[in-house]
């Protein structure tokens, strides 16, 4: 869907949640893109000086000479841009509701999913080194046993994910999140406008670390504590609606490479 511009450059960490959000936006949106995925860690000091400040991570879009560094950012350029086929309902009313959600679920759920897998995996060294070799979280296949302990180290620093009170809020937030889903949906398909709308892209997009649908970017056996924490949830019905959403609004993305070129042919 190129228009002479160039195409746009999405910056990505390949297991975000957020950047599966903005990967998903493009992807629904048939928009041709790169994909870019630096090493872990040096991808804040590309964030902080692409965005001029604003932001320290990605995802990070690349459009029309402009640079959007935050998912919501993204998902909005590409509604101005792209507006077929829609992500923001056309009722008033019910853009406002996909709105709010698609806030909640960034707000509310996306730090607290992040922080549970990652304050378990950094318990199970045989787990973070598994990612480290498989390069899951970036370029970095070397070393595995010397680097695991820096980087728990470094997203201690970055999110405290070591704090044992850090994990159970963040676990009665992601059931808290589940609460939502269920009670919005009330018995419907979707959450907003009744069709698939930023908001349920967001929702589903953000729960994939505790979901691990098949069309996600895949990770390596969790460790146990997450795996019974994950098995706990799977009955609920907020759990089986993100497969579901994966299953019928999400192509396969598990065996793209880090940095890619994409043609999303609709």
């Amino acid at each position: 869907m190129s228009r002479g511009d160039g195409k746009p450059v999405l910056w990505q960490i390949k297991i975000s949640h957020y950047s599966e959000k903005a990967r998903w936006a493009l992807d629904h949106k048939g928009v041709e893109h790169e994909r870019r995925s630096p090493p872990a860690f040096v991808h804040m000091g590309i964030a902080l000086a692409k965005s001029r400040g604003e932001s320290k991570t990605f995802p990070l879009l690349d459009l029309n000479g402009r640079t959007y560094p935050d998912s919501s950012d993204i998902v909005a350029a590409l509604e101005e841009r792209y507006p077929d086929p829609p992500l923001y309902p056309e009722d008033p009313s019910e853009r406002r509701r996909a709105l709010e959600l698609e806030e909640f679920f960034d707000e509310q759920v996306g730090p607290y999913t992040r922080l549970y897998a990652y304050h378990e995996i950094a318990k199970d060294r045989p787990t973070a080194e598994g990612m480290i070799k498989r390069g899951v979280a970036g370029p970095i296949t070397f070393g595995a046993r010397y680097t695991a302990p820096l980087m728990s180290a470094l997203l201690q620093l970055r999110f405290g994910i070591k704090s044992d009170e850090a994990a159970a809020k963040a676990r009665a937030k992601i059931v808290a999140g589940f609460d939502r889903i269920e009670t919005e949906l009330d018995g419907g398909e979707y959450l907003a406008g009744g069709g698939f709308s930023v908001a349920d892209l967001t929702a589903a997009a953000l729960y994939y670390p505790a979901v691990l649908p098949a069309e996600a970017p895949q990770l390596p056996e969790p460790p146990p504590a997450y795996a019974e924490f994950r098995e706990s949830l799977a009955g609920r019905p907020g759990f089986r609606w993100v497969e579901e959403m994966f299953r019928r609004h999400r192509k396969s993305t598990a065996a793209a490479p880090a940095a890619e070129k994409v043609s999303a042919i609709k």
